[in-house]
């Protein structure tokens, strides 16, 4: 699977799963993630309960269900590998385009980058290659 094109080409919802470092767990909408090469992905992520948990546990899964019939999708293992407060490299990949003080108002934003460990189809155990 290339991730690039499987997000460039395909509509759905995305749900990511965090736990803090007690395994307390927590579930959040999340869109489409950007995608570096051939198993990196980035999410653009305000500070709030999962950029918290990731502070403590930086493994994550992100889950996404394609637009259509039936339950169609893929199931990401993600492993943290890095984060950036870099506003200008947030500011070119945010799809979100908001008036400056609403973006302002609703708290700092990070990058935060994942090495995608292991995909999985949405039902069932057959793992994906990545290409």
């Amino acid at each position: 699977m290339n991730l690039a094109t499987y997000f460039s080409e395909h509509t759905g919802v995305g749900v990511m799963a965090t736990s803090d470092g007690a395994g307390v767990v927590d579930t959040a909408i999340y869109s489409k993630p950007h995608v570096e090469g051939t198993d990196t992905i980035i999410f653009i992520m305000r500070d709030r309960l999962t950029h918290k948990n990731l502070q403590e546990n930086g493994h994550a899964s992100y889950l996404f269900l394609e637009d259509g019939r039936g339950y169609i999708g893929v199931r990401m293992f993600l492993a943290k590998v890095d984060e950036s407060t870099e506003q200008e490299l947030i500011a070119s990949m945010t799809r979100r385009h908001l008036t400056p003080e609403e973006d302002k108002a609703r708290g700092d934003k990070f990058l935060v980058r994942f090495r995608v460990v292991k995909v999985l189809a949405l039902i069932g155990g057959e793992e994906i290659s990545l290409q």
